[in-house]
């Protein structure tokens, strides 16, 4: 199966989660909203593009580790999917 071709955002934002020195991870608040981000040298939170994230994740192109839950959010470790290997969507985007 092809997939689609990225975008030039979608595909720089893969490139990121790609990036092993890169952690990214998906955080989910508990009144729903996602935001996808990383930290930058220094300690700053850095912003992802959340439909880019989104569409990556629909196309299995990344995937979600194991979730950390708390009371307010549950944070996931985001990954590039292995080669050749394709993913349906989980429901953890809609949780």
């Amino acid at each position: 199966m092809t997939r689609p071709r990225l975008s030039s955002r979608a595909a720089e934002v893969l490139r990121l989660i790609m990036d092993r020195r890169v952690p990214v991870f998906l955080t989910v608040h508990a009144n729903g909203r996602r935001r996808y981000g990383y930290w930058q040298s220094g300690g700053r939170p850095v912003a992802l593009p959340t439909d880019e994230c989104d569409a990556l994740y629909a196309a299995g192109r990344i995937v979600l580790g194991d979730p950390v839950v708390d009371r307010a959010k549950t944070t996931y470790r985001v990954r590039a999917a292995e080669r050749g290997g394709y993913r349906a969507a989980r429901s953890a985007l809609t949780a």
